[in-house]
This record gives C-alpha cells, sequence and structure tokens, in this order.
C-alpha cells in the first residue's frame, strides 16, 4: 500500500469541517475524488478556503488509494462509462511530490477495470518526461490533463509560478499519437492583473501547444475575500459571488486575441469532450450563445447528440437518487431544464450527467449571454 503521505486517524478525520471530510464530491465538471488533502503551493485564490483547509499546507490522507476508489466506483452517483470523474482537485495539487504515487494509483487501478469514463486532472505543477509513457499505458481511461497557467507574477496571489506549467504543458503535448489530452486552462483571468495585451499573447502562444483551451475568471468567495482583507492582497472586485467572474469586457479582448483560434473553449467540460471527439457531456449545446466560438465540426456534433428531455425523462433519472425525493421540475425548453426542490447542487449534477443537457436550479437563474457567470462586469443589454 502507497504511503507517501500520512494516513489520518478516525478521530483527526472526525475533526475536520465536515465538508472536508467528503471524499466523493459531485461538482459541474465530474465526479470529485480527494482522499489526500492539503497543498504548499499557496495560491491566494484557492478554493481550499471554503473547504476550512486553507492551513492544510501538507498532504495527507483520509483512507487509502484502494479504499478511496472502491468508494468512487460504489458511491451512488457513479455510473461506469458515464460520470466524468476529477481527481484531487478540489484540496491538493495532483503532481506535488508526495502526492503523484497515490495519482497513479487511483488512475491505474480504475484503468484496470477497464472503466471508460472521463478523468480530469488539473495540475500547475512539473510534469516529467517519465510522465509520458506512464499516462501512455492507460488503455481505457479518457485522460485529460488540464494545466492551470494565469501568467499572474504576483508572489502573494500566485507563489508558484506560471512558467512551469507552461513548460510541463508544451513537453506533455509533444508526443505524437498518444492516448491523453491536454488543455490550457487558462485562469483566473482578473482585471487589471494579468488581462495586459501581453499576457494575452502570450496565452494565445502557448495554446498552440494544446489540444484544446478554456479560458474562465475567478471565484472570489466570502472566505477567500477575508483572506485578501487580512494580508493586503489588493480586492480585485467590490463583492463577492456565487459563480466564477468573467467581466463581459474582459472576455471580449479574449476572445479578440484568439480570433484565429481553432480550438477555444468557455466550459471545462466543453473543451474535455472536444479533445476526444465527442459531444459535451454537460449538455450545453442548448444554450447556443455559449457555442458561438467553437468549432463547426464540434457543433454538429453536440447538436446530433442532443435531446430534451421529457418531465418524465428527469424523474425517472432522479428515481434512483436518495436525495432527490423532493424534485420538482418547473419549465423544460430547448436550452436547458429548470428544477427546484433540491437541498445541494450534487443530484443536479448527477442529472445534467445521465441526460447530457443542461439542468439549472429554479433558485439561481442562469441570465442570457452570462454563460453562466456571475452578475459582476456585466450590465444588462438595452433593448
Amino acid at each position: 500500500m502507497i504511503t507517501s503521505v500520512p494516513l489520518l486517524s478516525n478521530d483527526q478525520i472526525h475533526r475536520l469541517p465536515k465538508r472536508a471530510q467528503e471524499v466523493v464530491e459531485y461538482r459541474k465538471s465530474g465526479l470529485s475524488l480527494n482522499h489526500i488533502q492539503g497543498c504548499s503551493l499557496g495560491c491566494a485564490y484557492c478554493i481550499r478556503h471554503t473547504y476550512g483547509l486553507w492551513d492544510a499546507n501538507q498532504p495527507v490522507a483520509l483512507m487509502s488509494d484502494a479504499q478511496a476508489v472502491e468508494e468512487l466506483v460504489n458511491h451512488h452517483y457513479f455510473q461506469p462509462h458515464i460520470t466524468p470523474i476529477q481527481l484531487f482537485n478540489r484540496a491538493t495539487e495532483p503532481f506535488l511530490p508526495k502526492v503523484r504515487p497515490h495519482t497513479y494509483a487511483v488512475l491505474e487501478d480504475l484503468d484496470e477495470r477497464e472503466l471508460t469514463n472521463h478523468v480530469l486532472v488539473i495540475t500547475r505543477h512539473q510534469l516529467k518526461p517519465d510522465d509520458i509513457g506512464r499516462l501512455n499505458r492507460l488503455h481505457n481511461l479518457k485522460l485529460t490533463l488540464l494545466f492551470t497557467y494565469s501568467g499572474i507574477d504576483n508572489e502573494q496571489i500566485e507563489p508558484y509560478p506560471s512558467h512551469v506549467a507552461a513548460d510541463s504543458l508544451k513537453l506533455m503535448s509533444a508526443p505524437t499519437p498518444r492516448r491523453y489530452r491536454t488543455v490550457l486552462y487558462w485562469r483566473p483571468l482578473v482585471p487589471g492583473l494579468n488581462d495586459t495585451d501581453e499576457h494575452l499573447a502570450a496565452a494565445r502562444e502557448l495554446s498552440n501547444h494544446a489540444d484544446a483551451t478554456v479560458f474562465t475568471g475567478l471565484f472570489y468567495r466570502d472566505q477567500i475575500a477575508e483572506y485578501y482583507k487580512a494580508t493586503g492582497i489588493p480586492e480585485p472586485y467590490e463583492a463577492t459571488a456565487r459563480r466564477k467572474i468573467m467581466p463581459r469586457e474582459l472576455e471580449q479582448r479574449v476572445l479578440e486575441a484568439f480570433s484565429n483560434s481553432a480550438a477555444l473553449f468557455r466550459k471545462t467540460s466543453c473543451a474535455v469532450s472536444y479533445v476526444h471527439g465527442l459531444p459535451d457531456y454537460n449538455g450545453h449545446f442548448g444554450i447556443h450563445e455559449l457555442c458561438d466560438i467553437c468549432p463547426l465540426s464540434q457543433q454538429e456534433l453536440c447538436a446530433n447528440a442532443h435531446r430534451t428531455p421529457t418531465a418524465q425523462d428527469i424523474h425517472d433519472v432522479a428515481s434512483v437518487l436518495p436525495d432527490a425525493g423532493s424534485l420538482q421540475v418547473v419549465d423544460i425548453s430547448q436550452r436547458a431544464a429548470t428544477v427546484s426542490g433540491l437541498e445541494a447542487e450534487q443530484p443536479r449534477y448527477y442529472l445534467q450527467h445521465t441526460l447530457g443537457f443542461q439542468v439549472h436550479d429554479a433558485d439561481h437563474p442562469h441570465h442570457a449571454d452570462r454563460h453562466g457567470r456571475a452578475d459582476i462586469g456585466w450590465k444588462a443589454r438595452q433593448t
């Protein structure tokens, strides 16, 4: 059994914040496995703030890799060959020296089960030539490496330099053919921090090395804002938001900088599906303004797969979930289904991935043209 990081006792686990005790959690881009927690890279905007894990800067394990995989594949949300999986995307860096053996143990275990699910591994760390061969030996999983790159040079915000992720992306993208795919995960874009013409040009050049590029903004939650204030980091926005903040003007500049790009995407699942030659597993196609930058071949692929479910279809899928008993279908259009009665987001993601169709929460409406982003930086269009 791999023991590269310390294994917590049951008593230590029970003292963790409640959300941090959840080894398996559904997020929009996939069912997330996080039995290793703790990261030394120190990015000021890290999502660990929201899980009460910011001070956990050294990786620890909540259970063995074998136990974690069993918990994942036996979870009531998991569906073989359907459910997208995210590995160590919430509370650690999957290629930290002490964590990488666990990353490989999980990947190889899943692959040996002949599962063909999407697996997303998000990293900003240094990868090595040996990683190419080892990842290429995964025969069944649809593996995508997403290299987080921002170009931010403020060490108070990002102590770990962006050029490492850029170099890793170039290294891992160079071999052909290869079984895994690579995505430039250009994030977070923040006005006044990493949005100069030079920043945009550097990202455009780097995108030439990736199979696809996703751009997105900053998750600026209350806990992150409190940390910025406490440490004297200039606040990027006057308010916090539930969704990522990507102002309209900045998005337009990105689109102009990438006007001759063949593979730029607004959504993670769109890029991941594209690089594997598949329709978007999140079913964004109904929201056509999301797709106007997608390759025409991908739009056709998604159009052919697009099926609008009935209310009965939604209830049938939800019937297997223990936490969806109060589900109500409020509305169905060609864009999305709108539901209410769910106490959490996780069952909604299960519905979305099973149906391949957008499922929105009536309490958190999506506004046209904003692509599921925060209202900050978006003024209503004049009609």
